[in-house]
C-alpha cells in the first residue's frame, strides 16, 4: 500500500511539475542543439529543406549560453540562433534569422539578415534564462517580419515571393571566436 501510494504521489508530482509556469517539459518535443567547445556549429549540421512562407518556434536559452569572449569586443558580436537562406540563395547572400549574445548579465535577441549580401542587424530586447521564448519571422512582399514579445520588426529583403531553394540554419556560436564552453539550446517548431 505505501508503495503504491508513493507511486501515486510521484506521479501527481511530475504531472504537476510540467505545468508550473512557462516551463517546458524537456522529455517533449524540444531538440537540444550542442555546439561543442572549440567549436562554431552545432553537432550534425544538415542543410534541411525550408520551403514555408514564415517560421514559428520557441527556444530555451539556460546556464551554458552565459559565456565570456576572450577578446572584450567579441562578447557584441551575435551568434546566430534559427532561420532560414532565402532567394535561392547562399545564407550570406539572403537570408533571415534570430541571433542571440550574452552581454551586460542578460540574453539578447536580435532579427538578423543578409539581403543582396549586406547584413544587417537590430536589436529586439532581451530573453530570460530557462523561460520559454517565442520567436516568428514571416515573408511578406520585399521583407521580412521578425515577431518577438509582441513587437513586429520589418528588414529589408532582397527577392519577393516563396523562399525558393532554401535551407534551415541552425544555431552558430561567432562572429570570430568559437564557443568557449559546450553551449546548449533547445529549440520547438511550431
Amino acid at each position: 500500500m505505501k508503495k503504491a501510494l508513493f507511486c501515486i504521489l510521484l506521479l501527481v508530482g511530475t504531472v504537476s511539475c510540467e505545468w508550473i509556469g512557462n516551463r517546458p517539459s524537456f522529455g517533449d518535443d524540444f531538440t537540444t542543439y550542442t555546439i561543442k567547445a572549440g567549436q562554431h556549429e552545432v553537432e550534425k549540421n544538415i542543410n534541411t529543406p525550408f520551403t514555408a512562407s514564415s517560421l514559428r518556434f520557441q527556444v530555451v536559452f539556460d546556464s551554458s549560453c552565459i559565456y565570456k569572449t576572450s577578446i572584450p569586443e567579441n562578447q557584441f558580436d551575435i551568434n546566430k540562433l534559427y532561420g532560414f537562406s532565402d532567394c535561392s540563395s547562399q545564407h550570406q547572400s539572403n537570408s533571415a534569422r534570430f541571433g542571440w549574445n550574452w552581454n551586460e548579465g542578460a540574453i539578447h535577441i536580435y532579427a538578423y539578415t543578409y539581403a543582396n549580401g549586406v547584413r544587417e542587424a537590430k536589436d529586439l530586447g532581451t530573453a530570460q534564462l530557462n523561460e520559454t521564448n517565442s520567436f516568428k519571422i514571416a515573408l511578406e512582399d520585399n521583407s521580412y517580419i521578425f515577431s518577438y514579445h509582441g513587437v513586429d520588426t520589418r528588414m529589408p529583403r532582397h527577392c519577393s515571393g516563396g523562399v525558393g531553394i532554401a535551407y534551415k540554419l541552425l544555431p552558430y556560436f561567432g562572429g570570430d571566436e568559437v564557443a568557449p564552453h559546450e553551449i546548449k539550446i533547445k529549440i520547438r517548431n511550431l
